[in-house]
């Protein structure tokens, strides 16, 4: 009741500001249900968000929940029926499609549940959806960071390999939350890790395979002050915005932070804090992507944050808010609203 009644403020506070030549605005969460770890994208002129399904089977007993917090309960929590991606998609940023089920653990031969924070990129003529499943804990389990390809952006996916691409615990880092960046130079880069540890390999051509950097080594550790997941690049002006979430997960204090580097290897010396938590608002900001609108200089963070009010970890929701820089190239902190953004139709 106490959400319902902050979203219905909140609407009647932008009604009542807006005329009726005010464009239509996406408000924030841009589409319903309990998601999260969103991976924002531009295909064939059109936007595209893919995020970690986030709620928990009907039968689990709500007053239960809090204890199921505990790290050795974390199969008998939500994970077990985060068996699917859905995907959305939208020609402004304002109106969404669901596309559901673009991936599932059918097509997975060795992915059980905890299908995590979903990566995508067009190449080759297809589309590659890199992934994280099972919440492998040590490298006797079968899990970690796969891969998946299909012909259209809402898929259906399979997995490309038959195992996991990233398999194995390496520098202390967990093999999830995967982000693969292309270079200007046409070089596949992925960023992954949890635990706060965060590891860089570089991708073979066909993205399926993880190929030696030009000194020999695979993995190379290049995790900031204060990661803890969640990492995330791009390229503006010439330089490396690398960015990542810091905190809890589950508590009001998960954040994302952000380094400029000159080299896609950073190093990677942290700036500050990007988007944080509003006590009018929302709490636990974080797990982003960013959405640049095509042919233009203007910048969007997609992330996922927790309603006020809303005690359960895993609940939360997808919102976008505008990200702007200021003039010698550094993020200015974002502001979260309920109102979300306007229209950015892409030209065609």
């Amino acid at each position: 009741m106490k959400r319902i009644l902050l979203l219905a403020l909140a609407a009647g506070a932008l009604a009542a500001s807006c005329t009726p030549s005010c464009p239509p605005t996406s408000g924030n969460p841009v589409f319903p249900g309990w998601y999260a770890d969103p991976e924002a994208a531009v295909f064939e002129g059109r936007y595209w968000i893919f995020p970690t399904f986030s709620d928990y089977p009907d039968s689990v007993d709500r007053a239960q929940i809090a204890d199921l917090h505990r790290p050795t309960a974390a199969i008998h929590r939500n994970y077990n029926i985060q068996t699917f991606f859905d995907a959305y998609s939208s020609d402004d940023l304002v109106s969404w499609t669901k596309h559901p089920r673009v991936l599932s653990i059918d097509n997975v031969s060795w992915a059980s549940y905890a299908l995590w924070a979903p990566a995508i990129l067009q190449a080759n003529g297809k589309y590659y959806l890199f992934f994280g499943a099972n919440d492998i804990q040590n490298n006797d389990q079968t899990g970690g960071i796969g891969v998946a390809v299909a012909d259209r952006p809402e898929g259906p996916y399979k997995d490309a390999l038959g195992h996991p691409l990233v398999g194995q615990i390496i520098n202390g880092a967990q093999p999830i939350d995967q982000f693969v960046f292309r270079d200007d130079d046409g070089t596949y880069y992925m960023y992954y890790g949890g635990w706060r540890h965060c590891n860089m390999v570089r991708l073979s051509d066909d993205l399926l395979r993880i190929v030696p950097f030009d000194d020999g080594d695979t993995f190379k550790e290049v995790t900031p002050e204060n990661y803890v997941e969640g990492p995330f690049m791009f390229k503006r002006g010439g330089k490396y915005y690398f960015m990542w979430s810091e905190g809890g997960w589950t508590g009001p204090d998960y954040c994302v932070a952000y380094a400029i580097a000159d080299s896609p290897f950073g190093p990677f010396e942290r700036i500050g804090k990007i988007l944080e938590q509003d006590p009018a608002v929302a709490t636990g900001a974080g797990h982003h992507s960013v959405i640049q609108v095509p042919g233009r200089d203007e910048w969007y963070i997609v992330y996922h944050r927790r309603p006020l009010g809303e005690t359960v970890g895993d609940h939360r929701e997808v919102c976008i808010d505008r990200m702007e820089f200021d003039d010698e190239g550094f993020i200015r902190p974002v502001k979260m609203t309920f109102e979300g953004v306007g229209p950015a139709p892409i030209r065609k």
